[in-house]
């Protein structure tokens, strides 16, 4: 077998018994680490040590998984404004946290032969928004409906390492506002008050 040092030194290729010999002399195990290698690939290590690691590395893995996410916004042809603008915040607050957005337009009686509408509102909306996301799927019309879907421009991933700075940061910055109220508290406290010199003349009350 080729084998592999604790520090990932290059051994040489040894008979099992010697690799066995070596791995009892610095107390830890022989773990083959490329089976399908000629010769197989194994190396001194600490197994325990190497499982859990491992397990680590995979939990902070799923951690940092990105699940994609289609969020839908419903909206009318002739939407009030500010209802639009309500809208547009959920849009854009989607697209920052990396999320597909997927925009539905209902039509409803007579509007439904006013498709322009709907394609003007939603043209509309990808260029109020296009600095976060862009239009991965152009309008097309689905019966009643006419739909459009916003793809984000930063990747899930890249989205959820940021928020997470902006918590540690957000977190580090009420600590930092804490040790200044402390602070201000300790120099508002009132000094003793200084004792008179020992030759100071004594006050008599009664005289």
């Amino acid at each position: 077998m080729r084998l592999v040092g604790p520090s990932g030194e290059q051994v040489g290729i040894v008979p099992l018994a010697k690799a066995l010999e070596l791995a009892q002399e610095y107390d830890l195990d022989l773990v083959e680490v490329a089976a399908n290698a000629r010769p197989p690939v194994c190396k001194l290590m600490d197994y325990g040590k190497f499982k859990y690691e491992s397990a680590m590395k995979a939990r902070e893995a799923r951690k940092n998984q990105a699940h994609t996410v289609i969020k839908e916004m419903k909206l009318r042809p002739k939407i009030d404004p500010h209802d639009y603008d309500t809208k547009k915040g959920h849009v854009v607050r989607f697209l920052k946290q990396g999320d597909k957005v997927k925009i539905t337009i209902m039509f409803r009686g007579r509007e439904q032969s006013r498709p322009e509408l709907g394609f003007r509102l939603l043209q509309r909306l990808a260029s109020d928004v296009e600095e976060l996301g862009f239009i991965e799927s152009n309008p097309k019309q689905d019966g009643r409906n006419m739909i459009m879907v916003l793809g984000p421009h930063k990747k899930k991933t890249e989205a959820m390492a940021e928020a997470r700075e902006a918590q540690a940061a957000r977190k580090a910055e009420r600590q930092g506002v804490a040790s200044d109220d402390n602070a201000e508290t300790a120099e508002t406290v009132e000094a003793p008050a200084a004792e008179a010199p020992a030759d100071a003349p004594v006050e008599n009350p009664e005289a």
